[in-house]
């Protein structure tokens, strides 16, 4: 063949080359660049998709005037934490959509698949992250949370959010830690002090030498009983003042009697004692 053919159809083959090059790369970047922690996704899960629809119709009961936005950290109000959640809440009209496991992502999805639908409190309360620390870097997960507190800005516009600052877990510090922290350093500058208020109570659990009390947190993860009423007790001058209400009186807990030693001829009956559960400091 006359080197004069051999030259254009070259270069036509290399320039073919090179652009199909330049697409795949074009392609292959916003997988390699996606961030899963702010891309909406459901669980693949039967039963997380039948809780996710059991709150859609608690939601279409409506009137609720407040809601809390979280995992199993928030779900477990109405278990380990049901005695705060009465006291400092129910009359609040309020409305728990914690999913145990959740991340950022699965939250994202539930609040576009029905969570939310004709939902319009006077405060949404949204703690969520920390499942996201084993897959996430700080920087992203404080990518997800933006999205929802976006999403939540977006839907109810008239709704103030006050956002928690994700809880640390396990027992002693850990690679996760600084994350988590990083994770709230940055949602710390979504608050603009009117619309949306950053609290971080990590100081409560978390001990100057970076350990978790089990009394707290049982499982180094969770609140236990006395781990919410603390929570509660905590932010209620906040939730109380961006409800524009009355701050609740802090939850006493009922006293435990102990029965009374019973008297013997050498020795005066005594009063009962009466013993009351006090908070870890």
């Amino acid at each position: 063949m006359h080197a004069s053919l051999v030259r254009p159809r070259a270069f036509f083959l290399s320039s073919l080359l090179a652009g199909l090059a330049v697409c795949l790369a074009s392609w292959n970047a916003p997988l390699q660049a996606e961030n899963t922690a702010a891309v909406p996704r459901p669980k693949q899960s039967e039963k997380w998709l039948a809780r996710h629809e059991a709150l859609n119709e608690e939601a279409q009961r409506g009137g609720f005037g407040l809601i809390y936005i979280g995992d199993s950290i928030v779900a477990n109000y109405l278990r380990q934490g049901k005695e705060s959640w009465d006291h400092y809440y129910a009359d609040r009209h309020p409305l728990n959509l914690g999913i145990g496991g959740d991340r950022t992502e699965h939250v994202l999805w539930r609040l576009d698949n029905g969570n939310i639908n004709g939902v319009h409190p006077k405060l949404a309360i949204v703690m969520i992250g920390q499942n996201n620390g084993g897959h996430n870097t700080g920087e992203e997960i404080a990518a997800g949370v933006t999205a929802i507190i976006q999403r939540l800005r977006d839907r109810m516009p008239d709704t103030k959010i006050l956002l928690l600052g994700i809880f640390q877990r396990r027992e002693k510090p850990t690679e996760e830690r600084p994350v988590l922290a990083r994770a709230n350093e940055i949602i710390s500058k979504l608050a603009d002090g009117e619309k949306v208020v950053y609290l971080d109570i990590n100081h409560l659990f978390v001990k100057p030498d970076g350990t978790i009390p089990a009394d707290l947190m049982p499982d180094y993860e969770h609140p236990s009983p006395a781990g919410h009423q603390l929570w509660a007790e905590t932010i209620e001058p906040t939730v109380a003042k961006l409800l524009g209400d009355t701050p609740k009186k802090p939850l006493q807990i009922q006293a435990q009697v102990q029965p009374a030693p019973k008297p013997t001829p050498a020795t005066p009956a005594k009063p009962a004692e009466i013993g009351v559960p006090a908070l870890a400091p």
